[in-house]
């Protein structure tokens, strides 16, 4: 019995700490109208599931070995183009340390998409794998813009990873029955529901790029509208001193 209750207590804990439970129940209970009691129920179950292939897989993918490649070294080239975009030491250090992280994701992300079919059709309809990486570059070309992609960076793209390698530990499975394809249904619409996410993440971010092209054009027209009236005036007062001339 304490056995049981502890385990209870376990897969509770772990499904309240977990973003990816957190995600599968804002998406079953707002997007799916699932219902409070029936979303509660089925995070609750879909978090047991996810406990119990963590303690089993212990040397399945996850997302610490996400993160365990180390940073390399700053070049002095790389360094002068931080500093010309202005950030301090410490910027830089929290910078390159956070893109590091993101792109072992992203990379860890690629090989997740392509061990399953349904995830490689989910990749695939999204783009997620194009999207993320071009999402890194602008980001990388851009520091300063660090802050606009909080959600990408910090609770998007590190959630699909976890949930695309609990999806490979559960589909790998030997036995599975009624509850574990559910699970299964369950977190592929939730990893679908997160590659919008980020294709969301990088339109945002390009629009701005837009905003600020479209200022730059506005204020190119100006100018050359200012600049063809004084030609315009130059060429008038010329014509006028030409006929002046004349007399």
């Amino acid at each position: 019995m304490k056995k049981l209750l502890k385990n209870i207590s376990d897969i509770l804990s772990y499904t309240i700490g977990s973003v990816s439970c957190l995600l599968i129940f804002i998406l079953l209970l707002f997007f799916f109208k699932v219902g409070l009691f029936l979303s509660i129920l089925w995070t609750v179950l879909i978090g047991g599931v996810f406990l119990f292939f963590k303690r089993k897989n212990k040397n399945g993918t996850s997302l610490q070995k996400a993160t365990d490649e180390k940073l390399q070294r700053l070049t002095s080239e790389k360094e002068d183009f931080y500093l010309q975009q202005g950030l301090s030491k410490e910027e830089m250090i929290f910078f390159r340390e956070t893109m590091n992280t993101a792109k072992n994701q992203i990379v860890l992300l690629e090989k997740n998409f392509i061990q399953v079919s349904k995830l490689k059709t989910i990749e695939t309809r999204n783009d997620t794998i194009q999207l993320t990486k071009s999402l890194f570059k602008e980001i990388v070309e851009e520091p300063r813009r660090l802050h606009e992609v909080d959600q990408f960076l910090y609770v998007h793209l590190p959630s699909l990873v976890e949930l695309t390698s609990k999806y490979i530990e559960i589909n790998q499975h030997k036995v599975k029955n009624k509850a574990t394809f559910d699970v299964l249904d369950k977190s592929a619409t939730t990893i679908d529901q997160m590659c919008q996410l980020i294709a969301t993440d990088y339109e945002h971010f390009m629009s701005n790029d837009l905003e600020d092209m479209d200022i730059e054009l506005e204020l190119a027209k100006q100018t050359l509208a200012r600049d063809n009236e004084a030609t315009n005036l130059t060429e008038n007062e010329d014509s006028n001193e030409s006929l002046k001339e004349r007399l």
